[in-house]
Protein backbone atom coordinates (compact mmCIF):
# COMPACT_ATOMS: atom_id res chain seq x y z
CA UNK A 1 0.00 0.00 0.00
CA UNK A 2 1.36 3.82 -0.57
CA UNK A 3 2.20 5.92 2.15
CA UNK A 4 0.02 8.97 1.77
CA UNK A 5 1.91 10.67 4.14
CA UNK A 6 -0.12 13.58 5.00
CA UNK A 7 -3.62 11.91 4.90
CA UNK A 8 -3.66 11.34 8.53
CA UNK A 9 -3.63 14.76 10.92
CA UNK A 10 -0.64 12.75 13.07
CA UNK A 11 1.71 12.71 10.38
CA UNK A 12 1.49 16.69 10.04
CA UNK A 13 2.08 16.96 14.07
CA UNK A 14 5.10 14.87 13.45
CA UNK A 15 6.69 17.07 10.77
CA UNK A 16 6.12 19.91 13.39
CA UNK A 17 7.61 18.27 15.46
CA UNK A 18 10.38 16.67 13.96
CA UNK A 19 11.04 20.09 11.93
CA UNK A 20 12.29 21.69 15.90
CA UNK A 21 15.29 18.65 16.12
CA UNK A 22 14.21 17.66 19.37
CA UNK A 23 15.99 15.48 21.21
CA UNK A 24 15.07 11.98 22.11
CA UNK A 25 12.76 11.32 24.57
CA UNK A 26 9.92 13.25 22.27
CA UNK A 27 7.82 14.39 25.39
CA UNK A 28 3.69 14.69 24.16
CA UNK A 29 1.58 16.10 27.24
CA UNK A 30 -2.28 16.27 27.89
CA UNK A 31 -3.26 16.89 31.30
CA UNK A 32 -6.69 16.94 33.27
CA UNK A 33 -8.09 18.90 36.81
CA UNK A 34 -9.45 16.12 39.05
CA UNK A 35 -12.92 18.03 38.94
CA UNK A 36 -15.62 15.42 38.46
CA UNK A 37 -15.80 11.30 36.61
CA UNK A 38 -13.12 10.80 34.55
CA UNK A 39 -15.15 10.42 31.09
CA UNK A 40 -14.75 10.14 27.74
CA UNK A 41 -13.86 13.73 26.91
CA UNK A 42 -10.60 13.60 28.91
CA UNK A 43 -9.81 11.17 26.34
CA UNK A 44 -9.70 13.61 23.50
CA UNK A 45 -6.28 14.20 24.66
CA UNK A 46 -5.03 10.56 25.69
CA UNK A 47 -5.77 9.95 22.47
CA UNK A 48 -4.77 12.59 20.07
CA UNK A 49 -1.05 12.36 21.80
CA UNK A 50 -1.31 8.52 21.56
CA UNK A 51 -1.72 8.64 17.49
CA UNK A 52 1.48 11.21 17.14
CA UNK A 53 3.40 9.05 20.11
CA UNK A 54 2.93 5.94 17.80
CA UNK A 55 3.63 8.31 13.93
CA UNK A 56 6.87 9.14 16.19
CA UNK A 57 7.65 6.32 17.22
CA UNK A 58 7.41 4.02 13.72
CA UNK A 59 10.12 7.23 12.58
CA UNK A 60 12.36 5.67 15.04
CA UNK A 61 11.98 8.65 17.57
CA UNK A 62 12.09 7.23 21.83
CA UNK A 63 8.80 9.32 23.14
CA UNK A 64 7.08 10.19 26.39
CA UNK A 65 3.46 10.39 26.62
CA UNK A 66 2.40 11.73 29.91
CA UNK A 67 -0.51 12.70 31.55
CA UNK A 68 -1.02 15.29 34.59
CA UNK A 69 -3.04 15.18 37.26
CA UNK A 70 -3.97 18.90 37.84
CA UNK A 71 -4.74 17.69 41.37
CA UNK A 72 -2.92 20.68 43.60
CA UNK A 73 -5.97 22.45 42.18
CA UNK A 74 -8.56 23.56 44.31
CA UNK A 75 -11.76 22.21 44.54
CA UNK A 76 -13.52 24.83 43.74
CA UNK A 77 -17.76 23.53 43.17
CA UNK A 78 -19.33 20.13 44.38
CA UNK A 79 -19.16 17.47 41.06
CA UNK A 80 -23.44 16.04 41.19
CA UNK A 81 -22.35 12.87 39.88
CA UNK A 82 -19.22 10.95 40.74
CA UNK A 83 -17.47 7.32 39.34
CA UNK A 84 -17.06 4.51 41.92
CA UNK A 85 -13.89 2.27 41.70
CA UNK A 86 -16.13 -0.36 39.64
CA UNK A 87 -17.23 2.31 37.17
CA UNK A 88 -20.73 3.12 38.63
CA UNK A 89 -21.66 6.80 38.79
CA UNK A 90 -22.99 7.99 42.02
CA UNK A 91 -24.83 10.88 43.22
CA UNK A 92 -24.21 13.16 46.33
CA UNK A 93 -26.89 10.96 48.02
CA UNK A 94 -24.77 7.86 47.47
CA UNK A 95 -21.27 9.11 49.17
CA UNK A 96 -19.96 11.42 51.93
CA UNK A 97 -21.06 14.55 50.03
CA UNK A 98 -20.06 16.18 53.36
CA UNK A 99 -16.18 15.44 52.32
CA UNK A 100 -16.46 18.05 49.44
CA UNK A 101 -18.54 20.54 50.89
CA UNK A 102 -16.13 20.59 53.45
CA UNK A 103 -13.34 21.04 51.45
CA UNK A 104 -13.99 24.00 49.11
CA UNK A 105 -10.55 25.54 48.48
CA UNK A 106 -8.39 22.62 49.32
CA UNK A 107 -6.81 20.75 46.93
CA UNK A 108 -8.02 17.52 45.63
CA UNK A 109 -4.99 15.28 46.99
CA UNK A 110 -5.78 16.87 50.54
CA UNK A 111 -9.52 16.08 50.01
CA UNK A 112 -10.77 12.46 51.87
CA UNK A 113 -12.14 10.35 48.94
CA UNK A 114 -15.92 11.06 49.57
CA UNK A 115 -16.46 6.81 47.88
CA UNK A 116 -13.84 5.84 50.32
CA UNK A 117 -11.50 3.76 48.28
CA UNK A 118 -8.37 5.75 47.79
CA UNK A 119 -6.24 7.69 49.54
CA UNK A 120 -7.91 11.32 48.67
CA UNK A 121 -10.32 12.21 46.03
CA UNK A 122 -7.47 13.26 43.48
CA UNK A 123 -5.91 10.12 43.66
CA UNK A 124 -9.43 8.26 43.30
CA UNK A 125 -9.83 10.55 40.41
CA UNK A 126 -6.26 9.80 38.58
CA UNK A 127 -6.94 5.71 39.50
CA UNK A 128 -9.85 6.06 37.13
CA UNK A 129 -8.28 8.14 34.42
CA UNK A 130 -4.98 5.43 34.50
CA UNK A 131 -6.85 2.42 33.87
CA UNK A 132 -9.35 4.39 31.39
CA UNK A 133 -6.28 4.82 29.21
CA UNK A 134 -4.87 0.77 29.76
CA UNK A 135 -8.23 -0.43 29.29
CA UNK A 136 -7.93 1.17 24.91
CA UNK A 137 -4.15 -0.30 25.32
CA UNK A 138 -2.46 3.17 25.64
CA UNK A 139 0.29 3.75 27.99
CA UNK A 140 0.70 6.94 29.47
CA UNK A 141 2.52 8.34 32.10
CA UNK A 142 0.61 9.72 34.62
CA UNK A 143 1.95 12.82 36.95
CA UNK A 144 0.82 14.10 39.66
CA UNK A 145 0.94 17.86 40.19
CA UNK A 146 1.28 17.27 43.85
CA UNK A 147 3.87 15.31 43.62
CA UNK A 148 5.88 17.78 41.35
CA UNK A 149 5.39 20.47 44.11
CA UNK A 150 6.50 18.30 47.14
CA UNK A 151 9.91 16.65 45.52
CA UNK A 152 11.02 20.07 45.22
CA UNK A 153 10.80 19.50 41.22
CA UNK A 154 8.78 22.40 40.62
CA UNK A 155 10.54 24.88 43.25
CA UNK A 156 12.82 26.07 40.44
CA UNK A 157 10.42 27.26 38.07
CA UNK A 158 8.42 28.47 40.46
CA UNK A 159 11.27 30.67 42.15
CA UNK A 160 12.34 31.92 38.84
CA UNK A 161 8.47 33.48 38.24
CA UNK A 162 8.57 35.02 41.66
CA UNK A 163 12.33 36.42 40.83
CA UNK A 164 10.61 37.91 37.94
CA UNK A 165 7.00 38.61 39.32
CA UNK A 166 6.79 42.11 37.92
CA UNK A 167 7.11 40.74 34.55
CA UNK A 168 4.90 38.48 35.20
CA UNK A 169 2.44 40.74 36.43
CA UNK A 170 2.72 42.53 33.09
CA UNK A 171 2.51 39.89 31.12
CA UNK A 172 -0.88 38.54 32.70
CA UNK A 173 -2.23 42.15 32.74
CA UNK A 174 -2.58 41.69 28.44
CA UNK A 175 -4.50 38.61 29.13
CA UNK A 176 -6.43 38.80 32.18
CA UNK A 177 -8.65 41.19 34.31
CA UNK A 178 -7.65 41.76 38.19
CA UNK A 179 -4.30 41.68 37.74
CA UNK A 180 -2.90 44.80 40.10
CA UNK A 181 0.08 45.91 41.55
CA UNK A 182 -0.57 43.63 44.43
CA UNK A 183 -0.24 40.44 42.60
CA UNK A 184 1.45 37.83 43.28
CA UNK A 185 2.02 34.51 40.95
CA UNK A 186 1.23 32.23 43.76
CA UNK A 187 -0.87 30.63 45.99
CA UNK A 188 0.16 29.13 49.67
CA UNK A 189 -1.68 25.99 50.93
CA UNK A 190 -2.57 27.71 54.60
CA UNK A 191 -1.05 25.57 57.20
CA UNK A 192 -4.47 25.80 59.43
CA UNK A 193 -7.69 24.62 57.26
CA UNK A 194 -5.56 23.77 54.68
CA UNK A 195 -7.25 26.16 52.04
CA UNK A 196 -4.92 27.96 48.87
CA UNK A 197 -5.05 31.56 49.16
CA UNK A 198 -4.39 34.55 46.88
CA UNK A 199 -3.62 36.93 49.23
CA UNK A 200 0.12 36.89 49.58
CA UNK A 201 1.64 39.59 51.98
CA UNK A 202 5.31 39.02 51.14
CA UNK A 203 8.20 36.95 49.41
CA UNK A 204 11.74 35.94 50.72
CA UNK A 205 13.39 33.88 47.70
CA UNK A 206 16.65 33.42 49.95
CA UNK A 207 14.52 31.63 52.61
CA UNK A 208 12.58 30.38 49.75
CA UNK A 209 8.90 31.24 51.48
CA UNK A 210 6.07 33.44 50.98
CA UNK A 211 4.20 35.15 54.21
CA UNK A 212 0.08 34.82 53.52
CA UNK A 213 -3.04 35.54 55.28
CA UNK A 214 -5.93 33.13 54.28
CA UNK A 215 -8.48 35.10 52.49
CA UNK A 216 -9.54 32.47 50.00
CA UNK A 217 -9.77 32.70 46.55
CA UNK A 218 -11.79 33.73 43.44
CA UNK A 219 -13.65 30.20 41.81
CA UNK A 220 -15.81 30.57 38.50
CA UNK A 221 -16.98 34.41 39.76
CA UNK A 222 -17.66 33.02 43.45
CA UNK A 223 -15.22 33.33 46.34
CA UNK A 224 -14.45 30.79 48.70
CA UNK A 225 -13.44 32.24 52.18
CA UNK A 226 -10.55 31.58 53.55
CA UNK A 227 -9.92 31.07 57.51
CA UNK A 228 -8.02 34.33 58.04
CA UNK A 229 -4.83 32.90 59.59
CA UNK A 230 -1.98 34.70 59.07
CA UNK A 231 1.50 32.08 58.42
CA UNK A 232 4.31 31.37 56.27
CA UNK A 233 4.36 28.69 53.40
CA UNK A 234 7.55 27.46 51.75
CA UNK A 235 7.28 27.33 47.74
CA UNK A 236 6.30 23.61 48.06
CA UNK A 237 3.56 24.49 49.97
CA UNK A 238 1.21 26.09 47.31
CA UNK A 239 0.79 26.28 43.61
CA UNK A 240 1.38 28.84 40.48
CA UNK A 241 -1.95 29.47 39.27
CA UNK A 242 -3.18 28.01 35.94
CA UNK A 243 -1.71 30.24 33.43
CA UNK A 244 1.95 30.31 34.76
CA UNK A 245 1.21 26.12 35.85
CA UNK A 246 1.21 25.23 32.48
CA UNK A 247 4.10 26.92 30.55
CA UNK A 248 5.86 25.66 34.43
CA UNK A 249 5.04 22.11 33.56
CA UNK A 250 6.11 22.21 29.77
CA UNK A 251 9.48 23.39 31.77
CA UNK A 252 10.08 21.22 34.22
CA UNK A 253 8.87 18.01 31.99
CA UNK A 254 10.25 19.18 28.64
CA UNK A 255 7.14 18.85 26.89
CA UNK A 256 7.53 18.90 23.08
CA UNK A 257 3.81 18.42 21.89
CA UNK A 258 0.67 19.03 24.13
CA UNK A 259 -3.07 19.24 22.25
CA UNK A 260 -5.75 20.96 24.05
CA UNK A 261 -9.38 22.06 23.90
CA UNK A 262 -10.58 25.17 21.68
CA UNK A 263 -11.37 26.89 24.96
CA UNK A 264 -7.29 26.67 25.84
CA UNK A 265 -6.68 28.00 22.50
CA UNK A 266 -8.96 30.92 23.24
CA UNK A 267 -7.75 31.64 26.85
CA UNK A 268 -4.83 30.61 28.03
CA UNK A 269 -2.73 29.32 25.47
CA UNK A 270 -1.70 32.92 24.03
CA UNK A 271 -0.71 33.66 27.56
CA UNK A 272 0.89 30.72 28.16
CA UNK A 273 2.93 31.25 24.86
CA UNK A 274 4.15 34.59 26.19
CA UNK A 275 4.91 33.52 29.31
CA UNK A 276 6.90 30.88 28.32
CA UNK A 277 8.85 33.04 26.36
CA UNK A 278 9.33 36.15 28.18
CA UNK A 279 9.26 35.25 31.37
CA UNK A 280 10.54 31.31 31.37
CA UNK A 281 12.84 31.98 28.64
CA UNK A 282 11.55 28.90 27.13
CA UNK A 283 10.22 28.06 23.85
CA UNK A 284 6.17 26.73 24.05
CA UNK A 285 5.44 23.24 22.25
CA UNK A 286 3.96 22.42 18.97
CA UNK A 287 0.08 22.74 19.53
CA UNK A 288 -2.52 21.08 18.39
CA UNK A 289 -6.35 22.89 18.92
CA UNK A 290 -8.68 19.97 18.96
CA UNK A 291 -12.59 20.42 18.64
CA UNK A 292 -14.95 19.39 22.08
CA UNK A 293 -17.34 16.54 21.01
CA UNK A 294 -21.08 16.54 22.50
CA UNK A 295 -22.48 13.65 23.80
CA UNK A 296 -26.29 13.00 22.80
CA UNK A 297 -26.26 16.62 21.63
CA UNK A 298 -25.42 18.23 24.62
CA UNK A 299 -21.94 19.36 25.92
CA UNK A 300 -19.96 17.06 28.48
CA UNK A 301 -19.63 17.91 31.84
CA UNK A 302 -18.96 15.97 34.66
CA UNK A 303 -20.01 18.91 37.46
CA UNK A 304 -23.85 18.62 35.77
CA UNK A 305 -23.24 15.05 35.19
CA UNK A 306 -23.17 14.73 31.05
CA UNK A 307 -20.96 12.09 31.16
CA UNK A 308 -20.19 8.46 29.73
CA UNK A 309 -16.97 7.36 31.05
CA UNK A 310 -14.37 4.60 29.28
CA UNK A 311 -15.66 1.72 31.08
CA UNK A 312 -19.16 2.70 29.47
CA UNK A 313 -18.15 2.78 26.05
CA UNK A 314 -16.18 -0.67 26.02
CA UNK A 315 -19.45 -1.97 27.08
CA UNK A 316 -20.93 -1.64 23.89
CA UNK A 317 -17.65 -1.34 21.26
CA UNK A 318 -14.46 -2.60 20.57
CA UNK A 319 -11.43 -0.66 21.41
CA UNK A 320 -10.65 -0.17 18.20
CA UNK A 321 -14.31 1.55 17.07
CA UNK A 322 -13.14 3.68 20.47
CA UNK A 323 -9.80 4.69 19.25
CA UNK A 324 -11.50 5.18 15.44
CA UNK A 325 -13.56 7.82 16.65
CA UNK A 326 -10.54 9.87 17.66
CA UNK A 327 -8.76 9.13 14.58
CA UNK A 328 -11.13 11.67 12.36
CA UNK A 329 -10.66 15.29 11.76
CA UNK A 330 -9.72 16.72 15.43
CA UNK A 331 -11.10 20.49 13.84
CA UNK A 332 -14.47 19.20 13.44
CA UNK A 333 -17.18 18.71 15.47
CA UNK A 334 -18.53 15.22 16.38
CA UNK A 335 -21.30 14.49 18.46
CA UNK A 336 -21.54 10.79 20.48
CA UNK A 337 -24.63 9.83 20.17
CA UNK A 338 -25.11 6.34 21.94
CA UNK A 339 -28.70 5.58 21.46
CA UNK A 340 -27.30 5.48 17.61
CA UNK A 341 -23.91 3.96 18.12
CA UNK A 342 -24.69 1.80 15.67
CA UNK A 343 -23.61 4.19 12.94
CA UNK A 344 -20.60 4.63 14.45
CA UNK A 345 -19.94 1.20 14.56
CA UNK A 346 -20.67 0.78 11.07
CA UNK A 347 -18.86 3.53 10.04
CA UNK A 348 -15.47 1.71 11.45
CA UNK A 349 -16.59 -1.57 9.93
CA UNK A 350 -16.91 0.24 6.43
CA UNK A 351 -13.35 1.77 6.96
CA UNK A 352 -11.94 -1.15 8.00
CA UNK A 353 -13.42 -2.41 4.40
CA UNK A 354 -11.66 0.44 2.91
CA UNK A 355 -8.15 -0.23 4.04
CA UNK A 356 -8.50 -4.08 3.08
CA UNK A 357 -10.00 -3.20 -0.66
CA UNK A 358 -13.13 -4.40 0.15
CA UNK A 359 -15.11 -1.36 -0.61
CA UNK A 360 -13.94 1.13 -3.05
CA UNK A 361 -13.69 4.81 -1.84
CA UNK A 362 -10.96 7.33 -3.41
CA UNK A 363 -11.31 9.68 -0.52
CA UNK A 364 -11.27 7.38 2.31
CA UNK A 365 -8.92 4.87 1.25
CA UNK A 366 -5.62 7.48 1.79
CA UNK A 367 -6.18 8.21 5.51
CA UNK A 368 -7.34 3.84 6.25
CA UNK A 369 -4.32 3.10 4.37
CA UNK A 370 -2.26 5.43 6.80
CA UNK A 371 -4.60 5.17 10.30
CA UNK A 372 -5.74 1.83 9.95
CA UNK A 373 -3.09 0.08 11.71
CA UNK A 374 -3.16 2.39 14.89
CA UNK A 375 -6.57 1.13 15.55
CA UNK A 376 -5.93 -2.75 15.78
CA UNK A 377 -4.04 -4.73 17.88
CA UNK A 378 -3.02 -6.81 14.62
CA UNK A 379 -3.96 -6.34 11.12
CA UNK A 380 -5.78 -9.26 10.59
CA UNK A 381 -7.08 -9.95 6.79
CA UNK A 382 -9.52 -12.34 8.09
CA UNK A 383 -11.62 -10.65 10.61
CA UNK A 384 -15.49 -10.76 10.30
CA UNK A 385 -17.62 -8.03 11.83
CA UNK A 386 -21.44 -8.08 11.93
CA UNK A 387 -23.15 -5.63 11.21
CA UNK A 388 -24.05 -3.86 14.94
CA UNK A 389 -27.86 -3.83 14.93
CA UNK A 390 -27.49 -7.51 13.70
CA UNK A 391 -25.26 -8.35 16.19
CA UNK A 392 -27.93 -6.64 18.24
CA UNK A 393 -30.30 -9.38 16.65
CA UNK A 394 -28.16 -12.14 17.65
CA UNK A 395 -27.90 -10.66 21.20
CA UNK A 396 -31.91 -11.28 21.54
CA UNK A 397 -31.02 -15.64 22.45
CA UNK A 398 -28.78 -16.72 24.48
CA UNK A 399 -28.17 -19.78 22.21
CA UNK A 400 -24.44 -19.76 20.89
CA UNK A 401 -24.77 -22.38 18.16
CA UNK A 402 -28.41 -20.59 16.90
CA UNK A 403 -26.22 -17.25 17.20
CA UNK A 404 -23.42 -19.06 14.56
CA UNK A 405 -26.58 -20.56 12.17
CA UNK A 406 -27.90 -17.05 11.88
CA UNK A 407 -24.79 -15.47 10.66
CA UNK A 408 -23.90 -18.53 8.71
CA UNK A 409 -27.34 -17.68 7.21
CA UNK A 410 -26.77 -14.41 6.79
CA UNK A 411 -23.35 -15.01 4.99
CA UNK A 412 -21.16 -13.53 7.55
CA UNK A 413 -19.23 -17.37 8.44
CA UNK A 414 -18.65 -20.23 6.47
CA UNK A 415 -16.71 -23.35 6.44
CA UNK A 416 -13.20 -21.25 5.64
CA UNK A 417 -13.70 -18.39 8.49
CA UNK A 418 -11.24 -19.25 11.15
CA UNK A 419 -12.15 -20.22 14.89
CA UNK A 420 -10.60 -17.11 16.39
CA UNK A 421 -12.20 -14.77 13.60
CA UNK A 422 -15.94 -16.83 14.93
CA UNK A 423 -15.10 -15.74 18.52
CA UNK A 424 -14.13 -12.15 17.93
CA UNK A 425 -16.78 -11.04 15.68
CA UNK A 426 -19.41 -13.27 18.37
CA UNK A 427 -17.77 -10.88 20.89
CA UNK A 428 -19.92 -7.91 19.40
CA UNK A 429 -23.33 -9.57 19.94
CA UNK A 430 -22.45 -9.00 24.21
CA UNK A 431 -21.78 -5.54 23.65
CA UNK A 432 -24.49 -4.86 21.08
CA UNK A 433 -26.87 -6.86 23.47
CA UNK A 434 -25.53 -4.55 26.45
CA UNK A 435 -26.27 -1.23 24.08
CA UNK A 436 -30.43 -2.46 23.13
CA UNK A 437 -31.28 -3.22 26.69
CA UNK A 438 -29.56 0.24 28.31
CA UNK A 439 -31.13 2.26 25.18
CA UNK A 440 -34.33 -0.23 25.80
CA UNK A 441 -34.45 0.05 22.03
CA UNK A 442 -36.11 -2.06 19.59
CA UNK A 443 -33.60 -4.58 20.02
CA UNK A 444 -34.27 -4.81 23.45
CA UNK A 445 -36.45 -8.15 23.14
CA UNK A 446 -35.58 -11.87 24.25
CA UNK A 447 -36.09 -14.68 21.39
CA UNK A 448 -37.62 -17.71 22.83
CA UNK A 449 -35.27 -20.75 22.74
CA UNK A 450 -38.33 -23.57 23.27
CA UNK A 451 -42.08 -22.84 21.62
CA UNK A 452 -44.24 -20.98 24.00
CA UNK A 453 -47.57 -21.81 25.17
CA UNK A 454 -50.34 -20.80 22.08
CA UNK A 455 -53.99 -21.08 21.60
CA UNK A 456 -54.37 -19.35 17.38
CA UNK A 457 -57.50 -19.89 15.69
CA UNK A 458 -57.61 -22.15 13.02
CA UNK A 459 -57.43 -19.12 10.47
CA UNK A 460 -54.30 -17.56 12.33
CA UNK A 461 -53.30 -21.23 12.23
CA UNK A 462 -53.53 -21.56 8.34
CA UNK A 463 -52.13 -18.03 7.83
CA UNK A 464 -48.74 -18.59 9.77
CA UNK A 465 -48.16 -21.89 8.00
CA UNK A 466 -48.49 -19.82 4.50
CA UNK A 467 -45.98 -17.60 6.11
CA UNK A 468 -43.36 -20.56 6.60
CA UNK A 469 -43.83 -21.51 3.35
CA UNK A 470 -43.00 -17.88 2.23
CA UNK A 471 -39.83 -17.88 4.56
CA UNK A 472 -38.54 -21.56 3.10
CA UNK A 473 -38.68 -20.18 -0.51
CA UNK A 474 -35.69 -18.08 0.48
CA UNK A 475 -37.28 -14.40 0.77
CA UNK A 476 -35.32 -11.53 2.85
CA UNK A 477 -36.86 -9.85 5.25
CA UNK A 478 -38.02 -6.44 3.42
CA UNK A 479 -40.21 -9.25 1.45
CA UNK A 480 -41.59 -11.12 4.10
CA UNK A 481 -42.47 -7.96 6.01
CA UNK A 482 -44.76 -6.98 3.12
CA UNK A 483 -46.48 -10.11 3.45
CA UNK A 484 -46.85 -10.14 6.67
CA UNK A 485 -49.69 -7.90 5.94
CA UNK A 486 -50.89 -9.77 2.68
CA UNK A 487 -51.30 -13.43 4.29
CA UNK A 488 -53.35 -12.57 7.50
CA UNK A 489 -55.63 -10.65 4.95
CA UNK A 490 -56.50 -13.54 2.78
CA UNK A 491 -57.06 -15.36 5.90
CA UNK A 492 -59.74 -13.00 6.91
CA UNK A 493 -57.32 -12.07 10.03
CA UNK A 494 -56.93 -8.91 11.56
CA UNK A 495 -53.36 -7.92 10.51
CA UNK A 496 -52.80 -6.39 14.05
CA UNK A 497 -53.67 -10.21 15.45
CA UNK A 498 -51.23 -11.64 12.89
CA UNK A 499 -48.97 -9.69 14.41
CA UNK A 500 -49.52 -10.63 17.76
CA UNK A 501 -49.70 -14.25 17.47
CA UNK A 502 -46.04 -14.11 15.54
CA UNK A 503 -44.41 -12.05 18.78
CA UNK A 504 -45.95 -14.66 20.99
CA UNK A 505 -44.22 -17.31 19.00
CA UNK A 506 -41.15 -15.73 19.14
CA UNK A 507 -40.74 -13.44 21.86
CA UNK A 508 -43.69 -14.72 24.14
CA UNK A 509 -44.88 -11.46 24.07
CA UNK A 510 -47.75 -9.03 22.13
CA UNK A 511 -45.15 -6.69 20.91
CA UNK A 512 -41.16 -6.58 19.38
CA UNK A 513 -39.31 -5.21 16.65
CA UNK A 514 -40.79 -4.82 12.86
CA UNK A 515 -41.43 -8.65 12.83
CA UNK A 516 -41.11 -9.39 9.44
CA UNK A 517 -37.71 -7.74 8.64
CA UNK A 518 -36.19 -9.45 11.95
CA UNK A 519 -37.26 -12.95 10.50
CA UNK A 520 -35.31 -11.91 7.71
CA UNK A 521 -32.10 -11.96 9.89
CA UNK A 522 -32.83 -15.45 11.65
CA UNK A 523 -32.27 -18.89 10.81
CA UNK A 524 -34.40 -19.67 8.39
CA UNK A 525 -35.05 -23.47 9.30
CA UNK A 526 -35.78 -22.09 12.76
CA UNK A 527 -38.21 -19.36 11.76
CA UNK A 528 -40.22 -22.28 9.86
CA UNK A 529 -40.55 -24.45 12.29
CA UNK A 530 -41.63 -22.02 14.94
CA UNK A 531 -43.85 -21.22 12.20
CA UNK A 532 -45.34 -24.33 11.95
CA UNK A 533 -45.13 -24.62 15.81
CA UNK A 534 -43.11 -27.53 15.56
CA UNK A 535 -40.14 -26.21 18.06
Amino acid sequence: MSDDHNAFWADDIADEIEARKPEDPIVIKGGVSPSGVPHLGHFNEIMRGYFVASVLRERGHEVRQVFTSDDRDALRSVPRTLADADWNLVGLGDIDAGALGRNLGVPYTDIPDPVGESDSYGDHFTDLLARSAAAVDVEVELVSNTDLYESGEFEAVTRDVLEKRDLAREVLAEYQDGVDEDYVPFMPQCSECGRLTQDVRGVDLEAGTVDYVCSGLDAGGDHIDGCGHAGTATLREGKLPWRFEWPAQWTVLGVDFEPFGKDHAEGSWPSGEEIARRVLGIEPPVPMTYEWFTLNGEPLSSSAGNVVTVDEVLALLEPEVLRYFFVRNPKRAKDFDVARIDLLVDEFDRFERVYFGEEADADLEPLAERAYPYLVDEVREKRVRLPYTFAAVLGMTDDRDLRVRMARNQGFFDDDTPAWAVEAALARVERARTWAERMDNAYNYRLQAELPETDFDDSVVAALSDLADFVAEGHDGEEIQGQMYEIPRAHGVEVGDFFAAGYRLFFDDTEGPRLGEFLGELDESFVVKRLRREG
